[in-house]
C-alpha cells in the first residue's frame, strides 16, 4: 500500500479529486487492497501525485463517506472491512478509446479446446482417484532437501546461477543418459538430448517445428487431451485412431509422411502396453510411409506383472522415433521436469527454438534433479513407489470387481489408474457430481476422446478414469463403495 502508484490527469475534464477517489475504489474493487488495510497518508500521497494535500483529504473524506475507507483518529484511513457492495463512483472510469477486436485478433483460440479440469481443493476430499497427482506421504522430503542443500554449495552454485543460453546442466544431461536411459533399452549421445519443462513443453516443441497446417497426424482415441489439444492448434488434420487391448490399431493410421503420437508403455488413459508385434508394425509403418512418431514413455516404472517392454525408441534402427520422457510422475508434477530424445539435429532445432521461449529450464531445479538421481534418490523412490503402488492396484482390482462387477478395463500389467466403462446411457459426469457430494473424485472421461472419431460417431460418456496414486490403499476399498453407492442412485447400477 505504501508503494502504490496510481495516475491522475488535469486535462481530463474530471476533477483530480474525482479521479483520485475512482482509481481508489476500483483498486478496492479489483482486491488490490486488502480489508484493514492502511492507506498512504494525505501528505505522502499529495506529495506522490504532485496535487495539493486538501485534495487527497477531500477524496479520502468522500471514500469515508461512501462506506469504503474508516477514519481512526490519530491514525489515518484504513480500508473498511465491509466495503458497500455499490456506491456513487464505484465503477472504475470507462476507457476512451475504441477497445481492440480480441476475438478477431486472435490467431488460435486455445480456450476453446476441451481441457480436464481438476478441483484445486481435491486435497479436502477422502476419496481423490485423480490422476497425475501425488501422494505427499510417498515423497523422501529429506533427500529433496539435502540435494537443495548441496545445489547452494559453492562448487554448484555456478553451475546453475549462470545464464546457459540454451544449454543444459551437463551433470542432468549426463544423469539422464546413464541412469533413466539404459533402463529403457535407450542409447543417446549428450547433443541427442534436450531438457524440457514437462512433457508437454517437449510435445509443444515438437509440434512447432514439424508441424503445419496440412501435416497429417495421428492420435490415439482416447488419448492424452493435452496432447491432442497441443497438436490441433498446429494442424487442420489431426486423425484419432483407435485403441483396443495391443494398443494403437496400426492398420488405421493414414498413409503417406504423417506424424502419429503413441504412448506405447501405458497407453493413456486405458493403461493398456502396446505388444511386442504393434510396435513394430508402427516402426515398418513409419518407415514405408515416410512417417515419424512421438513416443510419449510415461509410467514405464509402474509394472506389476511382468517386467517393462523396452521403449519404441530402443528398437527403432531408422532415427523416426522422437522419445520424450518425463519426471512428473515418478518425482513431483509440480517440478516440471522432462526431456527428449532425439536426433541430433531435430535436438539442435529443438534447443534454438527453446531458448527463444525461455532459454532453458531453471539451473537451480535441474541441478538439484542431477544429484537426486546421482545419489541413488530416485531409485529409492521408484522402488517405493512401485511397492506402495502395486499394494493400491491391487486394492482397486478387488473393489472394482466387488462393487462395480464388469466396469473395469484394467490393464493386464500396471500403471496409476483403471479406464472405467459404465452401461450404455450413463452419463459419467453426473455419476461424478453424485460421488463428489460423497467425498468421491473421480473424472469423467469424455473429454479424452476425439470429437468426432475416427467413424464419424460422438463421444461416449459412459467412461470414466480412477486413478490411486494420491489415495492411501486403505481408503480404496470404501471409496468405491461409495462410488457404488453414487451409481445406484442415479440408476446406472
Amino acid at each position: 500500500m505504501r508503494d502504490m502508484l496510481i495516475h491522475v490527469e488535469r486535462a481530463e475534464g474530471v476533477s483530480l479529486q474525482a479521479q483520485i477517489r475512482e482509481r481508489l475504489v476500483s483498486a478496492i474493487l479489483a482486491g488490490q487492497f486488502r480489508a484493514g488495510a492502511a492507506m498512504p497518508s494525505t501528505r505522502a500521497m499529495a506529495q506522490r501525485l504532485g496535487v495539493s494535500r486538501n485534495t487527497v483529504m477531500l477524496a479520502y473524506q468522500a471514500m469515508a463517506d461512501d462506506g469504503w475507507l474508516t477514519a481512526r483518529e490519530r491514525s489515518g484511513f484504513y480500508v473498511s472491512e465491509t466495503p458497500p457492495e455499490s456506491a456513487p463512483g464505484a465503477a472504475a472510469p470507462a476507457p476512451e478509446g475504441r477497445r481492440p477486436d480480441w476475438a478477431a485478433r486472435f490467431r488460435i483460440a486455445p480456450t476453446a479446446q476441451r481441457n480436464i479440469v481438476k478441483p484445486a481443493d481435491w486435497r479436502k476430499y477422502p476419496y481423490p482417484f485423480l490422476y497425475g497427482q501425488l501422494d505427499s506421504d510417498l515423497f523422501p522430503l529429506a533427500a529433496w532437501r539435502d540435494c537443495m542443500r548441496q545445489s547452494m554449495a559453492r562448487k554448484s552454485f555456478d553451475a546453475w546461477t549462470d545464464d546457459r543460453f540454451a544449454e543444459d546442466d551437463p551433470m542432468l544431461v549426463e544423469q539422464i543418459r546413464q541412469r533413466l536411459l539404459p533402463r529403457r533399452g535407450i542409447t543417446a549421445r549428450a547433443d541427442e538430448v534436450l531438457v524440457t519443462l514437462g512433457a508437454q513443453n517437449a510435445l509443444y516443441l515438437i509440434a512447432q517445428l514439424l508441424v503445419g497446417r496440412d501435416t497429417p497426424v495421428a492420435i490415439e482415441n482416447p488419448g492424452y487431451a493435452d496432447a491432442r489439444n497441443i497438436l490441433g492448434l498446429a494442424s487442420d488434420r489431426v486423425t484419432p485412431v483407435p485403441v483396443d487391448a495391443e494398443g494403437l490399431v496400426v492398420e488405421r493410421l493414414p498413409r503417406g509422411p504423417s506424424l502419429a503420437f503413441v504412448t506405447p508403455s501405458h497407453q493413456s488413459p486405458t493403461s493398456v502396453t502396446m505388444s511386442l508385434a504393434r510396435r513394430r508394425a508402427l516402426l515398418d509403418w513409419a518407415e514405408a510411409q515416410d512417417g515419424l512418431v512421438v513416443e510419449d514413455d510415461y509410467e514405464f516404472e509402474f509394472n506389476y506383472r511382468g517386467q517393462p517392454t523396452p521403449a519404441l525408441k530402443s528398437m527403432d534402427r531408422a532415427d523416426r522415433v522422437i522419445y520424450v520422457g518425463s519426471l512428473s510422475k515418478s518425482l513431483m508434477p509440480g517440478l516440471r521436469m522432462g526431456f527428449i530424445v532425439g536426433p541430433a539435429e531435430f535436438v539442435a532445432e529443438a534447443r534454438a527454438l527453446r531458448r527463444l521461449m525461455l532459454r532453458h529450464p531453471p539451473g537451480n531445479n535441474q541441478r538439484a534433479v542431477a544429484l537426486f538421481l546421482a545419489l541413488g534418490a530416485h531409485d529409492a523412490l521408484i522402488g517405493r513407489l512401485h511397492r506402495h503402488f502395486a499394494g493400491r492396484w491391487e486394492a482397486m482390482h478387488a473393489a472394482l470387481d466387488a462393487h462395480l462387477p464388469g466396469w473395469s478395463q484394467g490393464a493386464v500389467f500396471g500403471g496409476t489408474c483403471f479406464w472405467v466403462r459404465g452401461p450404455e446411457g450413463m452419463d459419467a459426469s453426473v455419476l461424478a457430481a453424485e460421488a463428489r457430494a460423497e467425498g468421491v473424485l473421480i473424472e469423467p472421461g469424455d473429454v479424452l476422446f476425439a470429437d468426432p472419431g475416427p467413424d464419424g460417431e460422438s463421444r461416449p460418456r459412459n467412461f470414466f478414469r480412477m486413478a490411486f496414486s494420491s489415495i492411501a490403499e486403505e481408503r480404496i476399498p470404501e471409496g468405491v463403495a461409495r462410488l457404488a453407492a453414487a451409481a445406484r442412485r442415479i440408476g446406472a447400477l
